[in-house]
């Protein structure tokens, strides 16, 4: 490239320079030419430390990938005539899943003949439902692509419910409430004992 924008830094412009001119530029100062945006016309480069810009991409990268959540989609695969063992032990795994985040496809594979009856696939997807109700909800509903029926489970989301919160409130009301009654009680017994004081 015969010319290049030039900045420095902390912002400095020295503008659109020959590219021989520019990196003199650079080792004049003790530092290096990094190309930042190749794409401009002319493209961009910056006057820099290349050992502390390298380090400060790298941190950048580091602090993106901490914030980003990574979902990973796990897979069941059933046969209209899986046996109840293998159902559970597939269920078991399809639990542990989605207790750590995961979601999980569940996939009912046909062949042949097997395609008339479809509804034994909709009697395992149904059941794996039920059995997964505390830690998942059903994100698609079953549905056939081409010789197989498959259905998207996600991890439950756990909120608070309000119901429960404003019970236990409600108690803390109740008790706190009876306790000035209690100790009043006892006053008032204790009031009609006493003998009248002497005149």
């Amino acid at each position: 490239m015969p010319q290049v924008r030039v900045i420095t830094d902390d912002g400095e412009q020295f503008g659109v320079m020959d590219t021989r001119d520019a990196v003199r530029l650079a080792r004049e100062r003790g530092m290096d030419l990094v190309e930042v945006a190749p794409n401009a016309e002319p493209p961009v480069c910056k006057i820099v430390d290349f050992g502390k810009f390298q380090y400060e991409a790298k941190k950048k990268a580091n602090e993106a990938k901490k914030k980003q959540v990574v979902i990973t989609v796990k897979e069941i695969k059933f046969r209209p005539g899986t046996d109840e063992h293998d159902y559970s032990y597939r269920m078991k795994r399809a639990r542990e899943w989605l207790q750590e985040g995961d979601k999980v496809k569940a996939t009912i594979w046909f062949r042949g003949r097997e395609m008339t009856h479809r509804e034994l696939g909709a009697r395992i997807l149904e059941k794996l439902e039920k059995d997964l109700v505390d830690v998942g909800d059903v994100e698609m509903r079953p549905r056939m692509e081409g010789n197989q029926m498959f259905t998207i489970f996600g991890p439950k989301r756990h909120k608070k419910a309000e119901g429960s919160k404003q019970e236990a409130d409600g108690r803390r009301r109740e008790a706190a409430g009876a306790k000035p009654e209690a100790q009043a009680r006892p006053q008032a017994a204790g009031d009609s004992n006493q003998e009248p004081s002497p005149s």
